[in-house]
This record gives structure tokens, C-alpha cells and sequence, in this order.
């Protein structure tokens, strides 16, 4: 029998429990798909914040404190997309579905199992792979794996905004995207959306004016609106115009979202992209900020105004393009202080020249604009970072 059999008969298993087990006895599948390899494993899932790493319950078990994702070797191998093991061999294998970091199981290996044996790591990720899976399909059948995600109850308009966004990151062979929204709780008119189709990629960023739930209604009817074109086969003016028509079908009040739309073609790097009133993304090459985008200029969405032509840029390998709305840059410390462009560049510059997953180097910039307002007054701040490269895709895997 191959050192590896053992890890995919527990496979096999854990598929097969899968198709029934409700969302809350997931842990308990686990549990009971490894016991023949003399394995105990926990589950933790990332909170909502993406500060901690909370257990899943689990019957009959204790449940262990929330990991802390900065300073413990759990969060470093969570945040590096790399397993680890402690000095007590404990492995801290992170879950993912796709790429999108979703936590981390800690396994416990039975006495005289080698922690670094390749078969012992590859069943771990093998597992944790379909953990990822449980964990993803499994939240849309009941509450308590949201619920186990979140420390305080979440706004109307944050809960019905986090319903009709995608995955926080996305990754093929030549290109990520990675996003990141806050608040959590409280969010209003921010939001984002990507969607890659025969080699195109489709990028939105949007900011609907006010806060709160009236701002969420604005931005989601934008949201449903361009969606609503894109997939009928229209580009980029058919988009504006189907937001445009949208919004002032509902509201005569003047309202509007400001918003980056944008088309990337996979294979050759080219980006068309609008911008209607919103925050010029800013291209990051060789790990420098080099430029911002300040072509296709419009006026804002829903106010029917007329626009220029999409402006141009091209991609090369290796290139990022960061997007954010104005919470992030105009984010103000209690002095006053904004968070500012520069700061926002010379941060994503730092983190880019550490090599981290691309959703790290979002996690970080948004825990530095959090840092910076503390306690003052909060707008929404959004950021999505598209990497051009097959080397980021790699970074996002264990």
C-alpha cells in the first residue's frame, strides 16, 4: 500500500459524507473521514474583519481561542498560503477554494508520524482543498458558518450587499484578482464585481453616493444593471448606458454612483477601461507605482450626461493595477490626517516587494487605512488588485 492511499480513502470518505451533511456538522465530517489515520483535525474559518481565524464548533469537543491572524505562525501560514508547522508538529494547513483564502485546519498527527513526510503534506492539502469546498457550498444552506465568521450583527445594508458581490479572489494561470471591502458591518455604497469570459476579463469598481442603505439600493441597482449587459455580449458603453437608464428609471433625485469599468484582454495585457468621477487606478510595474490611469473621463453614472471614448493602456508581465474608491486615499485620523495617495502607493509598493498573495497585500493596506482612521468616522474604502502574471497565480496556492 502507497504512503498516500490512506489520505485518499479519507478523501473518499469526507466526498462521500459531503452530500448530506449539513452546514454545522462539517467539522464532525472531518473528524470522522481522518479518524482511521489517527488524525484530529479543526476547523477555523477567517472572520469577516480578516483579523482572526475563528473554530468551528464541533460536538463533544472544546472550542479552542480565535487565532490571531498578525501574530501567530496559524496567520502566517493563512496569510502566506503556505503550510507550517509548529514546534510541537502540529501542520497549519490553510483552505481555500480556487484561491480564495477561506481559513485553516489544524491537524494533529499521531505519535511517530513525521510532519514533513511529502505524503503527510500532500494528504493534508488534499483534505483542506475539500474542506474549501464544504465550506463554500455548504454556507448558502444555513447561518451558522456565517455566523461563526462574524463578531458584531451586520447592517441591512452591508448583509444585502455582501449577498451580490463575488469571490474576494480569483485566480488562472496569467492573471489574479483579489478585492477587499470595508467596513464590514456597515458598508454602503461601495462595491465590485469581475467576470472572465473567452479571454476577457471584466472589471467594475463603484461608489454610490450617501451611505447606508439608501447608497446600497443605488449601487446595486448599478451592480444588476451592468451585469445585466455584460451578459447579453454589450462592452463597455453598453454598460454605462444600461446604469445610466437603470438608475434614473427608479430615482429622480439626482442620485449617481461614480465607478471604474474596465476590459482586460487576458493574452495580450490591453485594458480598455471608463471612468465616471471615481479614483484613477494606479499601475504598479517592477513594484513601483508608475502611474495612474486619468483616461476615460466621464461624468458620473445615472446622471445621463454624455462621456468620452474608453481610454487605453497596456499590461506587462508582472504588472498590477490597483482600484479603490475614495474611502481608502481620504480615510482622516483624528487630526484630520488623510491616508492619502502617496501612502496608499509607497504601502502596495512594500507589500508587492515582499512577493505576498495578492489578497495579503490587500488584507495589509486595508488594516493600515483602518490603523490610520482608528476610531474616526468611517466611509466605505474598496480596493481590487489585478495582477498580470502567472508567478502571483502561483502564490495563491498551498
Amino acid at each position: 500500500m502507497s504512503a498516500t492511499e490512506p489520505w485518499h480513502r479519507a478523501l473518499a470518505d469526507l466526498a462521500e459524507r459531503s452530500h448530506r451533511v449539513p452546514p454545522d456538522a462539517v467539522p464532525a465530517a472531518v473528524t470522522a473521514a481522518v479518524r482511521d489515520l489517527g488524525v484530529t483535525v479543526t476547523t477555523y474559518v477567517v472572520d469577516v474583519e480578516q483579523e482572526l481565524l475563528r473554530p468551528l464548533p464541533e460536538q463533544g469537543r472544546p472550542l479552542p481561542d480565535p487565532l490571531p491572524i498578525d501574530t501567530s505562525l496559524p496567520g502566517r501560514a493563512y496569510s502566506e498560503v503556505r503550510v507550517r508547522t509548529g514546534q510541537d508538529g502540529r501542520l497549519w494547513v490553510p483552505v481555500i477554494n480556487g484561491t480564495e483564502r477561506l481559513g485553516l485546519l489544524e491537524v494533529r498527527l499521531p505519535a511517530g508520524a513525521d510532519p514533513d513526510d511529502p505524503a503527510v503534506r500532500d494528504g493534508c492539502r488534499t483534505i483542506a482543498g475539500l474542506v474549501g469546498h464544504l465550506v463554500t457550498s455548504k454556507s448558502s444552506y444555513g447561518d451558522g458558518l456565517q455566523r461563526v465568521r462574524r463578531s458584531e450583527p451586520m447592517a441591512v445594508s452591508a448583509e444585502l450587499l455582501w449577498q451580490q458581490l463575488p469571490p474576494l479572489t480569483f485566480a488562472i494561470d496569467t492573471v489574479v484578482v483579489s478585492a477587499i471591502l470595508e467596513p464590514c458591518y456597515e458598508v454602503g455604497g461601495d462595491a465590485f464585481d469581475y467576470a472572465l469570459d473567452g479571454g476577457r476579463l471584466a472589471l467594475a469598481v463603484l461608489d454610490g453616493v450617501g451611505h447606508g442603505l439608501p447608497a446600497t439600493l443605488t449601487t446595486s441597482v448599478a451592480l444588476a444593471a451592468l451585469r445585466a449587459a455584460r451578459r447579453t455580449g454589450g462592452g463597455l458603453a453598453e454598460q454605462v448606458a444600461a446604469v445610466d437608464a437603470a438608475l434614473l428609471s427608479q430615482w429622480r433625485d439626482g442620485r449617481f454612483v461614480t465607478a471604474v469599468l474596465a476590459e482586460v484582454e487576458v493574452g495580450t495585457g490591453l485594458i480598455r477601461y471608463v471612468n465616471a468621477g471615481h479614483p484613477a487606478p494606479v499601475l504598479l510595474r517592477r513594484g513601483r507605482a508608475v502611474r495612474a490611469l486619468t483616461g476615460g473621463r466621464r461624468p458620473p453614472l445615472g446622471l445621463n450626461l454624455p462621456g468620452g471614448e474608453p481610454g487605453e493602456a497596456r499590461l506587462e508581465p508582472e504588472d498590477r493595477l490597483l482600484l479603490y474608491t475614495d474611502g481608502v486615499t481620504e480615510a482622516r485620523d483624528a487630526a484630520g490626517e488623510m491616508f492619502g495617495l502617496p501612502r496608499l502607493a509607497d504601502l502596495a509598493e512594500r507589500h508587492i516587494g515582499s512577493e505576498l498573495p495578492a489578497a495579503e497585500t490587500l488584507r495589509r493596506l486595508s488594516r493600515a487605512v483602518t490603523a490610520h482612521r482608528g476610531t474616526a468616522s468611517r466611509d466605505d474604502a474598496s480596493m481590487v488588485l489585478v495582477e498580470w502574471s502567472g508567478a502571483a497565480a502561483a502564490r495563491m496556492e498551498p
